[in-house]
């Protein structure tokens, strides 16, 4: 005979040996490394004195947690005069902090727009209504009119 056992909540959290109190455990997202200057010119300089195809160029990779293409590319930088003015993130250029105050300032135009047209059209339907109520005003006076000049003939 099989025997199905349902653990609550409560039996699970017993059984990991928690004491019931919430706590903050989210994971939390893992930080890029980021490497200076000085530590990249070392590394290459470490790497390039060892035999190309040495097995301790790869010991070397292996004890700094690096990959082959960590070095291509600060071979490149180093190539291009960039690697002391590299950074871990691009520094924002002004041309895009232009484009995104722009940007942004274009999302409230549009906003503004959208707001007009809107009470246009409620004061288009309003215009229309009272156009309507004067044509009716003034038919309703040229029939009163009418009235007033056939009454005043039949009484003469």
């Amino acid at each position: 005979m099989i025997e199905t056992v349902t653990m609550t909540l409560a039996d699970q959290a017993a059984m990991r040996g928690q004491d019931g109190l919430v706590t903050d455990d989210r994971v939390r997202r893992p930080v890029r490394r980021t490497f200076t200057a000085a530590y990249k010119a070392r590394i290459l300089a470490a790497y390039d004195a060892l035999p190309e195809g040495s097995p301790e160029r790869g010991a070397l990779m292996r004890t700094e947690k690096l990959y082959h293409s960590h070095i291509e590319h600060w071979r490149k930088q180093q190539e291009n005069g960039t690697l002391a003015a590299s950074t871990g993130k691009p520094k924002k250029s002004t041309e895009s902090e232009e484009l995104a105050r722009l940007r942004a300032e274009n999302r409230k135009l549009k906003a503004d727009a959208a707001k007009l047209e809107a009470k246009n059209e409620k004061l288009s339907g309003e215009l229309g209504k009272t156009r309507t109520a004067l044509d009716i005003a003034g038919k309703a006076f040229a029939l009163l009119r009418d009235i007033s000049s056939s009454a005043d003939s039949d009484t003469n």
